[in-house]
């Protein structure tokens, strides 16, 4: 699995394919041992270097790729015997080049759990030099540290209740500040859907009211669709992936569309939503690859997709409606350099025209950081729409 994700792949998806057949136990060690080994992937590297006197460039893919695996189990797990790390890591280093098994076996015997002086903090914290110091700038010192910190913990699960939903009486749930939002303190509960407290923050700031139509710009895998849908709307969910659209419920109408171009509709909406797609920066937690991805050149990118969205989502705006613009991104030019970017330019465009649309205009902006606040990071970014004529 931890080759897969290094060629591209998500963690999460390889374990839900690849660990479905295994019995809960085994599972659950293989979520530990594959999401605990990239999350700690800087410090591991180091390890690698200290006890073995090799730098991680040095050693083939998957040979680095197992030593981590067996480092982490020796240095950060408590359950599995320490001639049971050795043995399974060296073995699976022979089932890949047998030259270097002895090499690994020399290492990992010199592995110790002594407290180690770390050369810096992006090695102590496991996270980039680069996104460190871009949320130094742009949230703080202490707040960088605590996003991070965060990154290397297991996330805690949230279940959503629908309203009039009885709680199950097999799970043990906690109350949020969230309406609706329950922490699973112990005992998953069957038959209800999973999704993270800052993922269930988002959706109110809509302001959502029975009747109101409501677009779903990016829509997939639907979670907050069926969230606004607690409340009676005129729905429509759109997703560019046909595949992914077909994990929405079909609670409402989907529609398969590029939210980044013309959208196929000619009515307008009191309720506009998107979710937009990112670099997932807030989600490391969850998803600890990203943080080994995620180039300073791929916020770029995905920003001209992002400012083409929101766009399109303002063009399908009702006067006097309310616009929500979100990311599990903590990047400025993913949140509200976009957002502002956008509003400028309608801004100049509408004092050229001599009928001009209805003025739009940012609300309010909402920020969650992970170890500041519970769950994934995320931003929001309130945009309303003026009645005709303003």
């Amino acid at each position: 699995m931890l080759e897969r994700v290094n060629e591209g792949e998500y963690a999460s998806d390889e374990l839900l394919t690849r660990a479905a057949a295994l019995e809960s136990r085994d599972a659950g060690l293989a979520s530990q041992l594959v999401f605990g080994t990239l999350r700690y992937q800087s410090q591991l590297d180091f390890l690698v270097e200290h006890f073995g006197g090799r730098a991680p460039g040095q050693l083939e893919g998957p040979v680095l790729i197992a030593l981590r695996l067996g480092i982490f189990q020796l240095r950060y797990l408590d359950r599995v015997p320490t001639h049971a790390a050795v043995h399974e890591t060296v073995e699976l280093v022979k089932h890949q080049t047998r030259a270097a098994s002895g090499l690994a076996n020399a290492i990992l015997r010199k592995v110790t759990r002594d407290p180690l002086r770390w050369p810096g903090k992006s090695i102590e914290l496991s996270c980039p030099r680069w996104l460190l110091r871009k949320w130094t700038s742009q949230f703080g010192a202490e707040a960088a540290d605590g996003i991070a910190r965060a990154a290397l913990v297991e996330p805690e699960a949230y279940v959503r209740v629908r309203p009039g939903e009885a709680l199950p009486t097999d799970a043990a749930l906690e109350p949020t500040d969230v309406p609706g939002c329950y922490r699973v303190a112990d005992n998953p509960p069957a038959g209800f859907r999973f999704q993270d407290i800052s993922s269930q923050a988002i959706v109110p700031l809509l302001q959502l009211a029975p009747g109101q139509t409501f677009l779903d710009l990016c829509a997939a895998p639907g979670n907050k669709t069926v969230q606004a849908l607690e409340t009676p709307l005129r729905a429509v969910a759109g997703d560019i992936s046909e595949r992914r659209l077909r994990d929405v419920p079909d609670v409402c109408p989907r529609v398969v569309l590029d939210a980044a171009r013309p959208l196929p509709f000619r009515m307008k909406f009191d309720r506009v939503f998107i979710d937009a797609p990112c670099s997932g920066t807030g989600t490391l937690a969850r998803n600890p690859e990203i943080k080994w991805r995620v180039q300073a050149r791929n916020l770029e990118t995905q920003q001209h997709r992002q400012v083409q969205i929101l766009e399109r989502g303002i063009e399908a705006l009702a006067p006097g409606g309310l616009l929500l613009y979100a990311t599990c991104s903590l990047e400025a030019e993913e949140n509200g350099d976009v957002v502002r970017g956008v509003l400028s330019r309608l801004a100049v465009n509408r004092a050229d025209k001599l009928k001009p649309p209805p003025a739009v205009e940012l609300v309010g902006e909402h920020w969650r950081l992970p170890g500041r606040d519970k769950g994934d990071g995320f931003y929001a970014a309130v945009i309303k729409s003026g009645n005709s004529g303003e």
